[in-house]
C-alpha cells in the first residue's frame, strides 16, 4: 500500500496528509494563489480547511514568514471564504 505525502498545517502544526490541506503558493513573479491541485510551481505551505487554523496563521503571520513579504487581506478573505463554504476560488 502507498503511503500518502503527510505535511504541516502553518496555523495549527499537525502533520496531515497532502489530500487535507489546502496548499498556497508563491510563484516566481511573486504571486499568491490558492492550489487546489497541488502541481502550481513555486513555494508552497500547508493550511488546514479550518477557520481557526487560518485565524493562527493571520495572527502569527505565519504565510508572511514563508514566503518573505506582506500577504494581502484579500487573500485571507479568499481562503477564508473557501474553507467556511467550500467555495471554488479562481
Amino acid at each position: 500500500m502507498k503511503r500518502l505525502p503527510q505535511r504541516t498545517c502553518i496555523g495549527c502544526n499537525t502533520k496531515k496528509d497532502k489530500k487535507e490541506l489546502i496548499r498556497i503558493v508563491k510563484n516566481k513573479n511573486g504571486e499568491i494563489n490558492v492550489d487546489l491541485t497541488g502541481k502550481m510551481e513555486g513555494r508552497g505551505t500547508y493550511i488546514c480547511k479550518k477557520e481557526e487554523c487560518l485565524n493562527k496563521a493571520i495572527k502569527n503571520k505565519k504565510m508572511a514568514r514563508t514566503f518573505e513579504m506582506e500577504i494581502e487581506d484579500s487573500l485571507y478573505e479568499k481562503i477564508r471564504k473557501f474553507i467556511c463554504g467550500g467555495e471554488i476560488i479562481g
